[in-house]
């Protein structure tokens, strides 16, 4: 990861830790807000008097996560392709058109099974890990400190949920940077496994865990503040 991070700054100097920066932001903002909305929504239509259970926390935090990743799946692409370097885009509005002219409204959600499997999951497994620290940590931290043990089950629990994606997340990032059309789940997941083996499944796991746990863990966090002073149950 050094390694990596170094070569980065000597071929494209400091800017380029920021590639794909302004794509980030069209997914990250909104899919957030939709996340967060369509969780709020679903956990007080099906459970408005008790908390879920930890498999129905799974099923609440794949729902809603699939119902961001499917709106937002575009902006996806593009980010990924602007990190990799390989495509000449020049803004994200250009990025959208060329893609939908080249490869058709499909291009726009290469990689979507993958997208799911990984985010779908990931959600899930991570609102489960959440909610379970939450209770079994409540009792024994001094509630001044909440914004701290929030953060904490965050860490955790993203922790939990990076390493069990981490291979669909490769999926998709392999589909979302190749040329070639119509390449399936089961096709990509076949060459890395030929090419690289099962350790080709894991490549990037440290730097991936590091940037979505400590999102996960910051957004939930100030998502619990803000529900507690609006006087909304989380």
């Amino acid at each position: 990861m050094f390694k990596l991070f170094l070569n980065i700054i000597q071929n494209e100097n400091i800017f380029g830790l920021w590639k794909g920066l302004l794509p980030s932001f069209l997914r990250c903002i909104p899919g957030v807000g939709l996340y967060f909305s369509t969780l709020y929504a679903a956990k007080q239509h099906f459970f408005p008097k008790q908390g879920p259970s930890p498999i129905e926390s799974v099923l609440l935090g794949a729902g809603s996560r699939t119902v961001a990743g499917v709106c937002m799946l575009p902006f996806t692409v593009v980010k990924t392709r602007y990190e990799s370097g390989k495509f000449g885009y020049r803004s994200v509005y250009g990025a959208l058109n060329n893609i939908y002219k080249t490869e058709g409204p499909r291009g726009l959600f290469t990689g979507l099974t993958a997208t799911l499997l990984r985010d779908a999951p990931f959600s899930g497994i991570y609102l489960m890990f959440y909610t379970q620290a939450k209770k079994i940590v409540q009792h024994e931290i001094d509630p001044a400190f909440s914004s701290l043990q929030n953060f904490g089950c965050g860490i955790m629990a993203g922790i939990m949920a990076s390493v069990a994606t981490q291979p669909a997340d490769v999926i998709k990032t392999h589909m979302q940077l190749s040329h070639e059309k119509n390449r399936w789940t089961g096709q990509v997941a076949t060459h890395i496994f030929r090419n690289h083996g099962v350790t080709g499944f894991f490549r990037g796991g440290f730097p991936r865990a590091l940037r979505r746990t400590f999102m996960a863990a910051m957004a939930w966090t100030v998502y619990e503040q803000m529900m507690e002073k609006m006087g909304l149950k989380s």
